[in-house]
């Protein structure tokens, strides 16, 4: 993981509806490089949305699934998810306000 900037952690943001329930609580999930890790995310989340504070982060990973077109087989890419939980004093992420 040579050279890997803050701003090349987080690829996107997850929109499902137990996401968009978990920000009631100050819960954020984003997909995230499949070789980072949760310091650095803690930091690229910190750095990209300011006065936000990270209280604690929680990352799974998932293998690519099987797929078939005709005789011919492939996997798709695996991915990785962070869950950002922030503190109580911290500022909400303004990319989810209007959602």
């Amino acid at each position: 993981m040579a050279n890997v900037q803050y701003y090349d952690v987080i690829l996107k943001p997850v929109i499902t509806e137990k996401s968009m329930a978990d920000m009631a609580d100050k819960k954020y999930t984003f997909l995230v490089n499949p070789e980072a890790n949760k310091s650095m995310v803690k930091e690229a989340v910190e750095k990209m949305f300011e006065g936000t504070k990270v209280a604690k982060v929680n990352t799974m990973n998932s293998n690519g699934k099987k797929k078939r077109r005709g005789r011919t087989q492939g996997v798709t890419a695996k991915t990785k998810k962070a869950i950002v939980q922030l503190t109580e004093d911290s500022k909400d992420i303004e990319i989810f306000e209007g959602l």
